[in-house]
């Protein structure tokens, strides 16, 4: 077990669910805070507290999503947020990780003045650093709207993101579209015109559902906003014929496990869904999540499987996590000599392939 463990550092991972904020290591938060003279305290130590769920914190999402809340008193200026990103994704690599998807919310960046178009472009500058440096590293972010700002932000947040897609990039850009932020009371359903804006803009459709509600909200997510992945998804598990759903239609879920048992999604000592997802025959990815919030990475993540799947399913896992990757439907990387999966002009509801079901 000692020998896979170790083995498991060298593998080649795909993160496809890591979020900008929750994952800015902890000694670059510092440093910047420091800089800004905005530490909240006066010891590193301290900070680790403040930026880290602890124990006694865990079960809650609310309690995990305020987490966010120090990275974002420096993360409102362009240099920062291009330095965050960068020591990230340098982060990300040194764990393994080829093809990585940062997921970022930039409405909650523009607090000092920044512009969407800004806020974006400094993330893009962030990963571009790394991919000068990395020759064999694939990455591109998705844009995320937060629930509470409400459908009519997210439609401007759409249109945004629309408008930053990696194919107008020579290297990284937009190459997906997210929901995210509290579930209870904001149902997937209120973003349905969004995600038709994404979707005929051909950008990748990712929501975050059913990490603090019900199967009803993975539904949603499928049949009416056309997902073609699942942040978390936990609660799919209680649904049969959702799992046979996610199944056929190859709904790709992606999977946080520190983050899950963190947030009370899954319970402690009860199996991960991942296990689940795999013996249904749904595709899965192994992600972090918020890497600096979990105090985790993608070879401890990983490492978490290890008591049930062999090194070669683990493998296994992130060669088929690939093919679902959006990054890899952008011309950038295929003349890095890397497959290139056609994309869309338009992309159909799900009621042909993906027969329909009525939701709640």
């Amino acid at each position: 077990m000692e020998i896979q463990a170790k083995t498991v550092e060298r593998i080649k991972k795909v993160e496809l669910h890591q979020h900008v904020d929750g994952s800015i290591p902890l000694r670059t938060t510092w440093r910047l805070m420091k800089e800004h003279g905005l530490n909240p305290v006066p010891t590193l130590r301290e900070m680790r507290r403040l930026l880290q769920l602890q124990a006694s914190e865990e079960g809650s999402l609310l309690s995990y999503l305020d987490k966010f809340h120090y990275p974002l008193w420096i993360t409102q200026f362009y240099e920062n947020i291009q330095r965050v990103t960068h020591d990230i994704v340098e982060e990300a690599y040194a764990h393994g990780v080829r093809l990585l998807e940062l997921r970022y919310s930039p409405a909650i960046h523009t607090f000092g003045g920044l512009t969407l178009h800004q806020a974006i472009r400094a993330v893009f500058s962030g990963i571009n650093a790394s991919l000068r440096r990395h020759t064999d590293l694939e990455a591109g972010v998705i844009i995320i709207s937060m629930r509470q700002h409400g459908p009519h932000i997210a439609k401007i947040i759409a249109r945004q993101s629309l408008a930053e897609a990696q194919h107008l990039h020579e290297r990284s850009g937009v190459v997906g579209f997210d929901l995210a932020g509290a579930e209870r009371g904001n149902p997937p359903h209120l973003f349905r015109d969004a995600y038709e804006i994404a979707r005929r803009g051909g950008l990748g459709l990712t929501v975050h559902a059913g990490e603090d509600e019900g199967p009803e909200f993975i539904w949603e997510a499928i049949d009416l906003l056309g997902a073609d992945r699942i942040g978390h998804g936990c609660s799919a598990v209680r649904d049969r014929k959702l799992l046979r759903r996610l199944a056929r239609d190859q709904i790709l879920v992606e999977c946080c496990l520190t983050s899950n048992y963190q947030t009370g999604a899954v319970e402690r000592g009860a199996p991960h869904p991942i296990h689940a997802f795999l013996e249904h025959g749904i595709p899965v990815a192994v992600c972090t999540d918020n890497s600096t919030v979990s105090a985790t990475d993608q070879t401890r993540e990983n490492r978490l499987l290890l008591d049930r799947l062999s090194l070669k399913e683990i493998e296994v896992i992130h060669r088929q996590a690939v093919d679902h990757s959006f990054v890899r439907k952008v011309p950038f990387f295929a003349d890095r000599g890397h497959r290139l999966a056609a994309r869309p002009t338009s992309i159909p509801r799900r009621g042909s392939s993906r027969s329909s079901r009525a939701c709640p």
